[in-house]
Order: C-alpha cells, then structure tokens, then sequence
C-alpha cells in the first residue's frame, strides 16, 4: 500500500529592507510586527531581526513606500521551484488574526447617516451627508439609510429618501421629543447591535459631536472628527480625511480593524445633493424605549438664539467679501462692504483678522470658524493658510486678491489679481455700479 506524501510547507522566507527605498513614514513596520522583529535606526529606517521574523508579510503589506521585501535562502528557492514544477498542493499557513478580522468585519454591512432633528427641524447637514452618503454606499455596494430619533418625526423619514435614503430606522417615542444624550446613546447603540451598519455619518454640529463621541466610546469603534473629504479604499475602509497637526496638513485617517467606521462633517462642507421629488423607501420601526428613571437631564425649556441686528449668517451666503491682514485696520473692512453690498453679499474675514478684533466672531471662515460654499467668494489681503482654506475651497468661483503673487490663496483661486487691494477693490465695486446703472437705463 502506497503511502500518502507528506504536504510540503511552502516557505515563508524573512523581511528585509531594499536600499534607498524606505521614506521613514513612521515606524509603521515596526507597529505591525507581531513578534518585534523590526527596530528603527536614527533615520527612521527599520532593522529587520531576521532570528525573529516569522515571514508573516504584515510589514511588507503595510509599507507605502514598497520598501520592504520577501527574502529567501537558497534551500528556500528550490523548494519554491519544486512545488511550482510538480504543482504539489503547499500548505499555507492561515493567519488565524487575519481570519478572524476578515469575519468579524464582514458582518458590518450599509451606509448610516444620522438625521440630526430639533422639534422635528432637520438639520440641513443632515441632507449633505446624504449626497456623500450615497457615494459611500455606492462604492460598497450597499444601502443607503436614514436614522432618525424623536418624537412624532416619522416625516422626516420620508424627507430622507427625497434626499437619496432607501431606507430609514425610525426611533418614535416621546422619551426622544428632546436631544439627551444617553437616551439617543442607547437608542443608537441598540440598532447598531442588532443591524450593523458598516459606515455612520453625523454632523459636526454641537449634537452630533456630543452624540457621535459617546457612540464611539460606547461601541469602542475609531472616529474622525470635523472630516472634509470622504472615500472608499480596495479594502472596504473608509477613508476619512481632515486637517491635522494644526491645520499644516491634510491627513487621511483609516479605521481598518473595527466597525461601524464613524465620522462626523462639517455644515457646508458637502454639496447638498438633488431633492428627488416622490420618492420612496423602506421604514424600519424601531420599538426601542428608554426608561425616563435611566436619563439623569431634563429638558426644561428650549431657548432659540436670539440673533442682534448686525449678526450676518455667512454659512448660507451666496456672495462673501472677505478681508484678512492685509486689511491693515478694521476701517478699511468699509470697501469690503460696499462691494458686499453691490453684489447682495455679505463680509467675511479670517482668523487673523478676527483674532486682531477687526471683525466678530461669527464672520470667520475657517477650520475655526464656519465652513462656506458661496457662488462667489472674494479674498481680499488673505494669504491662505490650510486653515482658512478648508473653509471655503469649495466655493463655486475664488476670486483672490493679494500684493504676494505666492501667496497660497492664488493655488484655489479661480480669479487671481495681483495687486493692492484698496485699489482694485474700489475699482471693481465702481465698475458693478457703472454695469447696473447702465442697465436700469435701458
């Protein structure tokens, strides 16, 4: 009787660094071996340990730079050859943490986006998440759904799907007419465990920020925080972009090893997308309630802000001037308003010049201040830092004003003019005057 041949193992080889390729990213080979194989030099580049590798491919995978490679030994190369000749079935070892990894996230499937809602008014983020949303679940090959939490908001469900929703869990009961915390923590955290989504979205507003940090800490999931770009990777990860390091760069965040992946958006910062008049989806009801003796905040009253007369909303403005240091003094923001005026805008500023006292507060645009799409958005004397342009890059039209020819600002600027602004600025607001005198005449 003949005797079964034994399966050869295929060789696993060791790791080792290929010359003049490695950029010093980070140690992130050295993060990822499992049996501290990898030690880093004065310049950042690893020292593979090769009585330590295991050949498990973790770092090679996650080197960006293609830095790192497989080696094998001679012995290692013919039996490589042998089985390629003979195409005899090689065992391969299974990474039981990969394996394990792979199934835990493959149970998280569909896109959720939060509809953030007070007294049973949307929050119009709410709908641009939507737009992005779509995108997302379109790439994943998944749902798109609404999640909605109050009381007597079942419209708001239907609202969704005009914005692109096929499906909405609904969360109805008078314990949710106000936002509490922790009743929305476990109304969230409760439909999360029971459907698993695979991507949640919220507004970066003062609910959602409040919200969408305790859900993550609850579900002990990653979140990316005030994101302006959002995409999907060969890997299923989201990925979520921001700025960082104080606004110097613009950073990719991933969070590859848990799910939901959650992240929240700023206002504005995404195109509110098509309202689909009619259309319709599926609503799930959600028979969840927290008892009130569980919530330890009441609800006393809700008091709107009460806007002062010179108080301008320049989120929602089709039309901004705005002024940085370059202005030199805040008399001279007066030019700006004039050409505000003429094109039925409003002013704005940066930081700069609302850290100078020149402008309030809630005229910044900025990673600090508010975050602007307008038809037209006009930079008078503003340099442009990352900060104030992540803010307002996706203005339909930049027009950029400014004595520096390289100045960063001219690197979005639809329009560049480059000279002094109390120059060009009244010239431009006399010739706007000159057109519509012209044409009233007619």
């Amino acid at each position: 009787m003949t005797q079964p041949q034994p399966k050869v193992k295929k060789p696993r080889g060791k790791a080792r660094l290929l010359e003049n390729k490695c950029i010093a990213c980070g140690a992130r080979c050295q993060s990822v071996c499992p049996v501290n194989a990898i030690e880093m030099n004065d310049a950042g580049e690893p020292i593979v340990i090769p009585e330590k590798c295991i050949g498990c491919v973790k770092c090679i995978k996650i080197c960006p730079a293609g830095a790192l490679e497989m080696f094998f030994t001679p012995e290692e190369l013919k039996i490589l050859e042998q089985l390629a000749a003979v195409a005899s079935p090689a065992e391969e070892e299974i990474d039981e943490e990969a394996a394990g990894l792979a199934k835990k996230l493959a149970a998280y499937r569909g896109v959720w986006v939060f509809v953030e809602q007070t007294e049973g008014e949307p929050a119009k983020v709410s709908w641009e998440l939507l737009g992005v949303g779509a995108q997302l679940a379109a790439s994943l090959g998944v749902e798109l759904c609404a999640l909605v939490i109050g009381y007597k908001v079942e419209h708001l469900c239907t609202e969704a799907f005009a914005h692109g929703a096929s499906k909405a869990y609904l969360v109805d009961a008078p314990v949710y007419r106000d936002y509490r915390t922790e009743a929305y923590l476990e109304a969230c955290c409760h439909l999360i465990a029971t459907y698993k989504p695979e991507v949640i979205l919220m507004g970066a507003t003062g609910m959602g920020r409040d919200l969408a940090g305790a859900v993550a800490t609850r579900v002990a999931t990653g979140l990316t925080a005030d994101c302006t770009g959002l995409g999907i990777d060969d890997k299923r990860n989201l990925m979520q972009t921001r700025p960082a390091f104080g606004g110097n760069i613009m950073a990719t965040i991933m969070c590859d090893k848990f799910r939901p992946q959650m992240a929240t958006v700023r206002p504005n910062v995404m195109p509110m997308p098509e309202r689909r008049e009619g259309a319709t989806g599926t609503i799930v009801r959600e028979e969840f309630v927290v008892p009130e003796e569980n919530i330890f905040t009441k609800v006393i009253e809700i008091i709107h802000d009460a806007k002062s007369k010179s108080h301008v909303d320049i989120a929602g403005a089709d039309f901004i001037v705005s002024g940085g240091r370059g202005m030199m003094a805040p008399e001279n923001f007066a030019i700006l308003q004039e050409l505000a005026e003429e094109l039925g805008g409003v002013v704005g500023a940066s930081r700069s010049a609302v850290d100078a006292g020149w402008m309030p507060v809630d005229r910044q645009v900025g990673q600090t201040g508010k975050t602007v799409r307008p038809k037209i958005y006009i930079a008078c004397g503003i340099s442009g830092a990352i900060q104030h342009l992540v803010g307002m890059q996706d203005s339909d039209m930049v027009i950029a004003i400014n004595r520096d020819r390289q100045a960063p600002i001219f690197e979005v600027a639809t329009y560049g003019i480059v000279g002094d602004l109390f120059q060009v600025v009244p010239a431009i607001t006399k010739r706007i005057r000159e057109l519509k005198l012209q044409r009233n005449t007619r």
